[in-house]
């Protein structure tokens, strides 16, 4: 007789080992499958953290290049040394795979190594790269098998000329010209990494500007800040149709008018076009568990699915935002309520970042959003210009906004243009999460100097009360 678990997950990314951490942890005997030789899905080997690395790798080598000398430091010869910078993003990588894999066996989580599939609602098979297939049997199952990049059904990948962001983290050489087809999260930080490392980088987004949902000023701030630094543009523009050679890629382009645009020539064209959710061969379909048109998983509030209240599905495989803390959430709460306790999950107040530099992080509605729902509301925004670590730093680009409702005082949106703006965001989110008002920012103390100031300034202004304007 086979193993009886209280919950099998089929995908360790990080909705499905928060969520075994936390199953752990609830004393629930858990197992979790995952496809890859290592744990921690996209995020942790092919997409937020080696991204982050080479960021954080290629922000020192333009510093080093272009603002040293402001700061009384003389460098002659900065030269890129790409392996040693690649080798450095996969011992990021490394480290935290193995993390996750001591997360397991603490929690005393039994790891598969395969593709798990669904047989019944009580029933998993996992099927090894060498042909052998484990039956589990389970009370719970939670799906958390994330997502994949989206092809273009004329721009197919190959990996060489024509790329993934999974491709875009290990070039062995700088392109010279490369070409980013979509201009969302994804390809302004790829494209960011390539740019400082020296290639000329051109963005061809279909939308009239970038990252879509981003409130409005600050889309407009981020594009004019990354034109400042070498990006070329191409707005409201589609791609006809691709020749890839040996040595490049030509793209066929016209306007979303209509209109004939020259050919763009480039070495390496990387395919940013979003993400679409990892739903096939999980056996979904011969159960009858429902997905909508993209391939997402439908669930209810408790993040069940509709036929089988005993089969979950958290992260990038079920609608909402592609981001892992919010896959995390959902996890974490799918283990909560298997336990019996209260697992929920506020997506109002889910934080989004864009690690360009300047960063770019909003929590909460935008302008756009409100005025669509006829909210009213107060809008407060200071910038960093004035700010006295800001100027330290020598980067004072950028700027807070605070959106409060116009009667309460209720922090209803905040979004970030600026220096670390990654870090400064959860002030906002907790303040959120408790219900705050722009003047509880506005009378709490922010250490002086620091960038968190701004966002001080920021609630002050909703009132008119900003002491340095």
């Amino acid at each position: 007789m086979s193993e009886q678990y209280d919950l099998v997950i089929i995908g360790a990314g990080p909705g499905g080992y928060v969520g075994a951490v936390r199953a752990g942890q609830l004393g629930l005997k858990t197992a979790i499958i995952e496809k890859e030789a290592t744990l921690g899905g996209t995020c942790l080997n092919v997409g937020c953290i080696p991204s982050k690395a080479l960021l954080d790798s290629s922000e020192h080598f333009d510093m080093a290049r272009t603002h040293f000398e402001e700061h009384g430091i003389k460098v002659s010869g900065v030269l890129l040394d790409l392996p040693q910078m690649m080798a450095r993003k996969d011992r990021v990588v490394k480290d935290l795979t193995k993390g996750v894999a001591y997360l397991m066996r603490k929690h005393k989580v039994n790891v598969f190594e395969g593709l798990g599939s669904i047989k019944g609602p009580n029933t998993v098979e996992v099927s090894g790269k060498d042909g052998t297939k484990t039956v589990l049997e389970t009370k719970n199952i939670l799906i958390a098998t994330g997502s994949v990049p989206n092809n273009l059904p004329h721009l197919q990948f190959d990996g060489k000329r024509v790329i993934s962001s999974t491709e875009a983290l290990s070039l062995s050489e700088v392109p010279k010209h490369l070409i980013v087809v979509g201009g969302g999260v994804i390809g302004l930080e790829l494209g960011s990494v390539w740019r400082r490392l020296g290639a000329n980088v051109t963005v061809v987004e279909y939308n009239e500007r970038l990252c879509g949902g981003m409130d409005r000023q600050t889309s407009d701030q981020l594009k004019r800040t990354l034109e400042k630094q070498g990006f070329q543009f191409m707005l409201t523009t589609k791609v006809k149709s691709a020749r890839v050679s040996e040595t490049g890629v030509a793209l066929a382009l016209e306007s979303t008018s209509g209109e004939a645009l020259p050919t763009l020539e480039g070495d390496v064209v990387l395919v940013a076009a979003g993400r679409k959710p990892f739903s096939e061969g999980l056996g979904l379909e011969a159960l009858g568990i429902e997905k909508d048109k993209g391939g997402r998983i439908l669930v209810d509030e408790h993040l069940r699915t509709k036929k089988f209240p005993n089969i979950y599905a958290v992260g990038d495989v079920i609608p909402g935002p592609m981001l892992a803390h919010k896959a995390e959430e959902e996890g974490v709460a799918v283990a909560e309520t298997i336990a019996g306790r209260a697992g929920h999950v506020n997506y109002l107040t889910v934080p989004s970042v864009v690690y360009t530099w300047p960063e770019v992080a909003s929590v909460g509605y935008t302008e756009e959003q409100l005025k669509e729902q006829g909210t009213e509301y107060k809008a407060g925004k200071f910038p960093f210009t004035p700010n006295g670590r800001a100027k330290a730093m020598g980067f004072t680009e950028g700027f807070v906004k605070i959106l409060a409702d116009k009667k309460t005082d209720r922090v209803l949106g905040v979004h970030i243009i600026g220096p670390r703006a990654s870090d400064m965001i959860a002030e906002a989110v907790v303040v959120m999460e408790f219900g705050g008002s722009a003047e509880d920012i506005a009378r709490s103390f922010h250490a002086h100097p620091t960038l968190s100031e701004v966002m001080r300034e920021a609630a002050l202004a909703v009132d008119n009360l900003s002491r340095q304007m």
